[in-house]
């Protein structure tokens, strides 16, 4: 089997060839750019399996980047790299179609433990059943239960539980959320979004105040992940 292709653009060569080492280390197939016009014409050409991306390059930002990527029809995952307090720049680069961020300074294992389970769930498709702890849902019958019991369910939660099944482990913005569950003609506001969260996990979790798949991302919104 050939390894994963690994993408990194990163301009800090402290950083970048940390992140080399290691990740070629580990079996990955690694190619790296310092600047982001180069490292989206490699994207093109050699065609990465995922793409780390920092946020602040010289010339073409990450944000850029990203926005020519999905622009094009991308669906690269990509995984951006930023600095501490920059929450608003998460939020734009979430919104402009990256799939998570990792805050520097990082733990090495963390981020390889983040990239090798977005790899695996991209080969992986949603099953159509699929286990929450002891609940079960059955995307085309748009159902739930629970212990075996039917779980009532609204268009609107159902929704939501949906969009998350089909993004496990990705950092999602309420924004994302509100314009894919609620559309862009209805007038919401992220309370909504908070609202909805809280009474779908009342429906899921074994635990609602402490939640094992509808996880908080502090200051974002929400990160969904099934395994628990």
């Amino acid at each position: 089997m050939n390894p994963d292709k690994l993408l990194i653009i990163e301009d800090d060569p402290a950083i970048l060839f940390g992140l080399r080492d290691n990740f070629t280390r580990a079996g990955y197939e690694v190619r790296t750019a310092v600047e982001g016009r180069l490292g989206l014409e490699l994207t093109r050409t050699w065609q990465p399996d995922l793409l780390l991306l920092d946020v602040m390059l010289p010339g073409m930002d990450g944000h850029q980047v990203c926005r020519e990527l999905r622009a094009a029809g991308s669906e690269l995952p990509v995984i951006m790299l930023t600095a501490l307090g920059q929450e608003e720049q998460v939020v734009r680069g979430l919104n402009l179609g990256a799939d998570d961020y990792v805050t520097k300074p990082f733990s090495i294992q963390e981020l390889m433990a983040r990239v090798a389970a977005f790899l695996r769930r991209r080969r992986r498709e949603t099953p159509i059943l699929t286990k929450l702890g002891s609940c079960q849902v059955n995307l085309p019958a748009r159902s739930l239960t629970r212990g075996g019991q039917p779980v009532e369910m609204t268009p609107k939660e159902f929704g939501l539980l949906e969009f998350f099944l089909n993004r496990p482990g990705r950092a999602l913005t309420r924004d994302q959320i509100l314009n894919a569950v609620w559309g862009l003609d209805t007038f919401v506001t992220d309370r909504s979004v908070d609202r909805a969260v809280t009474l779908l996990r009342q429906k899921i979790e074994e635990n609602p105040h402490r939640p094992k798949f509808i996880r908080t991302v502090q200051k974002i919104g929400y990160r969904f992940e099934p395994e628990g």
